[in-house]
């Protein structure tokens, strides 16, 4: 990989307000399952091996089994989530693949119907959050760390 711009040196404001974010959503009640849920889907779609790398080993800290990890890009398949996680699940593929489509209706709805207002507004800003942080780890080949 080639050396590219790092961030959080060139323009620290610029990654002080994504940290930002980030303490907006640590701060939001949403479920540490859900966040990872959130982040390695999102990161699966965009295909950031950094991300994935990262949120897989915080999954397993908090207690996600190796099948769900392995599983979670083929969610629709298997009985391994629940029903909330499956909306979740539905809405953040809908969110990161924003240009198939948008948000549909559907997937809108079943997600309204499990969530209060403020965890949807919050499982919403969960999905922009790591889709930023995707395009800026591949944009600038952020590498991943080897154990």
């Amino acid at each position: 990989m080639s050396h590219r711009i790092n961030i959080q040196q060139t323009t620290p404001a610029a990654f002080q307000a994504m940290l930002s974010l980030e303490k907006f959503i640590a701060t939001s009640g949403l479920d540490p399952v859900h966040k990872e849920l959130i982040k390695i889907r999102a990161s699966q779609i965009n295909g950031c091996a950094f991300c994935i790398d990262m949120h897989t080993k915080e999954a397993r800290k908090i207690g996600f089994t190796e099948q769900r990890i392995y599983l979670l890009n083929a969610w629709k398949e298997t009985d391994l989530y629940d029903e909330k996680e499956k909306a979740i699940l539905a809405i953040i593929e809908e969110i990161t693949l924003i240009s198939n489509g948008g948000v549909s209706q559907k997937n809108y709805e079943a997600a309204a119907a499990h969530f209060s207002p403020e965890y949807l507004s919050a499982i919403i800003m969960m999905a922009v959050t790591i889709n930023a942080w995707n395009r800026i780890a591949i944009t600038t080949e952020l590498p991943v760390q080897h154990d």
